[in-house]
């Protein structure tokens, strides 16, 4: 017996049919993507993402997991320990699935505070349970948070979509009120990630693929800034490819942008820079930082 496919099922049934409206058998056979919203919670927002995915191509179970509390945004912004508790779990799930199907890709889409919990599921992945990538769209997370031990848990590696644009949200409010991995900074998701430097780039970085946003991309909904950076359009044109291919490399990404490889002997190194502050490593027990 399908138990996942089966368990699903059930629980959609009880919440309405409209509620997982990606979420089928037939689909579950196929593969699963997890979106994972922001600290908003589930709305039409994030919907916003699933639907995008689905119009993009992808056939996958597209499943809208929220994460988040009954105590409101700055409470789920905040609450790191409970947040990575409830990453394990997302984890645990990850691995029945892979259990009831396996070989089927399983990718996560993390928007804003979700694009932390995508990092720290991949954390708490049992061993041999590795997921196919993280797709990160405006996460709140500090720029110089350390994503080997991530980078190392993905098969196809990280892309995180970031603006300049969006300083009102993950600028000035992350500064404010820190990030979701409790640093006052502008976030990944407005200037994007830092890649260490010292010592030599680890290896593993090289599945990190950063993209800045494109005044084009206002043709598709996002017009750079923080609500827009999920729109379905968006989604559909820019994300749905990064699903759908196993390869993720320089050669995709032109061609999802439209635009002509980079050369890579004129292009200045923007971002490896040194560490702003020290960052957080995976221990045995990840949800006792504080």
């Amino acid at each position: 017996m399908r138990y996942l496919a089966a368990t699903l099922s059930a629980v959609f049934a009880l919440a309405g049919c409209t509620s997982q409206p990606y979420v089928t058998p037939e689909r579950l056979a196929r593969g699963l993507v997890i979106v994972l919203p922001g600290i908003e919670g589930r709305g039409v927002l994030n919907q916003a993402i699933c639907h995008g995915l689905d119009a993009g191509g992808v056939d996958y179970a597209i499943e809208l997991y929220d994460w988040t509390s009954i105590w409101g945004p700055l409470a789920n912004l905040r609450a790191e320990g409970r947040n990575r508790r409830i990453a394990e779990k997302i984890a645990r799930r990850i691995a029945i699935y892979h259990w009831d199907y396996p070989e089927r890709p399983v990718l996560l889409v993390g928007q804003s505070g979700g694009g932390a919990i995508a990092v720290w599921v991949t954390e708490q992945l049992p061993r041999g349970h590795d997921v196919d990538g993280i797709i990160m769209i405006a996460p709140s997370l500090s720029p110089g948070y350390m994503l080997d031990f991530p980078l190392g848990r993905t098969k196809r590696g990280i892309v995180n979509f970031h603006s300049a644009l969006d300083w009102v949200f993950l600028g000035l409010g992350t500064a404010i009120y820190g990030t979701m991995d409790g640093y006052h900074t502008a976030s990944a998701g407005m200037v994007g990630f830092r890649v260490p430097k010292a010592g030599g780039t680890p290896p593993v970085y090289s599945k990190l693929h950063q993209i800045a946003w494109r005044s084009k991309m206002s043709w598709d909904g996002n017009t750079g800034g923080h609500l827009s950076s999920g729109a379905a359009g968006f989604v559909a044109k820019y994300v749905a490819p990064f699903v759908l291919n196993e390869k993720w490399d320089e050669k995709l990404i032109a061609n999802i942008l439209n635009e002509e490889l980079p050369d890579a002997t004129s292009q200045p190194d923007t971002t490896s820079q040194p560490d702003a502050h020290p960052t957080w490593r995976p221990t045995t027990d990840a949800a006792t930082r504080f």
